[in-house]
């Protein structure tokens, strides 16, 4: 039987993840590969740990990359924080947020949702209120970054919130970590999580994760093992601990390579510098699509820069849009999930695919798409309008 190397397409990730990944982590990732104890590798991983409290603005010592993509980063906090028979209260304004229900469930916690509307964000009114009626409750669950959205929360809000109740939080950040403000020691917030593979321009695969002393202390009263061996704080930090290291897993150690040197990029063009560059961006994709007629489906104050949510237009497939994209232009854009799919497209202008390239490209590339797909585009308003927006 004859085998051959695969050999991926080139294409521009558009999508809501992975983004695309920076050449110098790439290249980052093909260096040499040497021991998970080796001493140089477990420097790098100290210094990995000094750039993610940079990144996450804490100096929490819990501050790690868990070795698997977000959903582990928040698979971790929960198995971790909540207890058979923990009262948790989550916020859902999206899918993820159903998924941190379905995490509570399943560490044998009892759910207590407070629900907005998709494309919403978390109503922090609303939150006061639950909490009020559940006065046990011990952690407040929410997603500061919807990505199935879209819609930006105020994690500070809901966090001082939480805090007047006695409840720890755990943040879903996912999408917002180098791309939008997140500052975890001035909002107080306790567990966070997020991902390599969007704002930080990083392969998929590791899980960025951040646990206040408030956080630590629960964990290390709890009255039951945690019941995942893998993802169980204390033996994971017998490894990315001070001092001497004792053997857990073996560390994806080339993945690590590449987060470390994404988060040397960031500190190179500085923790700000990166959020105002989203922002930017996003203006001028947001001015050319509306030059096209498209429109969001988040109203402007609740959105996300990096994650943008259109509105399909009446008699637009938007299966065959992408598909069209994805052939024609080798550009991924992102389908809805849940309620909204086959409504809404989901465009991410996350880390290194955050430039001014990539909008044009992205709004050449959808205005003759959709012209070709019948719907009346007024040809290059959309560039003419980026263009003014970035001016």
């Amino acid at each position: 039987m004859s085998f051959s190397s695969f050999n991926p397409p080139v294409r521009t990730l558009m999508g809501p993840g992975p983004s695309d990944v920076h050449p110098r982590v790439l290249a980052a990732m093909s260096r040499p590969t040497i021991g998970h104890l080796d001493p140089t590798f477990v420097g790098m991983m100290d210094e990995i740990k000094a750039m993610l409290q940079y990144a996450f603005q804490t100096q929490n010592a819990l501050t790690l990359p868990i070795s698997a993509p977000g959903s582990a980063g928040m698979e971790t906090c929960f198995v971790n924080l909540v207890e058979p028979g923990d009262k948790v209260v989550v916020c859902v304004n999206g899918v993820f947020g159903l998924r941190m229900k379905e995490n509570v469930l399943r560490c044998g916690g009892t759910a207590i949702v407070v629900e907005d509307k998709w494309g919403e964000p978390v109503d922090p009114a609303k939150l006061e209120a639950t909490l009020a009626n559940h006065p046990d409750a011990k952690i407040v669950a929410f997603v500061q970054a919807e990505t199935s959205t879209g819609a930006q929360s105020d994690a500070r809000a809901l966090a001082e919130v939480a805090r007047r109740f006695n409840c720890l939080t755990i943040v879903d950040a996912v999408t917002s970590l180098g791309g939008s403000p997140l500052r975890v020691d001035e909002w107080g917030l306790d567990a966070v999580y997020s991902g390599s593979q969007k704002c930080l321009s990083c392969a998929p695969g590791l899980s960025p994760l951040t646990l206040s002393e408030r956080a630590v202390q629960r964990i290390k009263e709890r009255k039951s093992p945690v019941a995942s061996w893998f993802l169980d704080l204390n033996l994971v930090m017998g490894y990315w601990g001070s001092g001497k290291r004792a053997y857990h897993h073996t560390a994806p150690i080339n993945a690590l390579y590449g987060l470390h040197e994404a988060l040397v990029l960031l500190g190179e063009e500085e923790l700000e510098n990166s959020w105002a560059r989203h922002h930017k961006h996003h203006l001028a994709l947001r001015a050319g699509l509306e030059a096209m007629g498209l429109k969001f489906y988040v109203r402007d104050s609740a959105r996300l820069p990096q994650l943008n949510a259109i509105m399909v237009p009446e008699g637009i497939n938007e299966e065959e849009l992408r598909r069209r994209l994805l052939e024609e232009y080798n550009l991924e854009i992102g389908a809805g999930l849940g309620a909204l799919a086959g409504k809404i497209v989901r465009i991410g202008l996350m880390g290194y695919g955050s430039n001014v390239k990539n909008v044009l490209y992205c709004l050449a590339a959808l205005e003759e798409v959709l012209a070709a797909m019948r719907m009346p585009v007024d040809k290059g308003a959309a560039e003419r309008a980026a263009h003014q927006a970035l001016a």
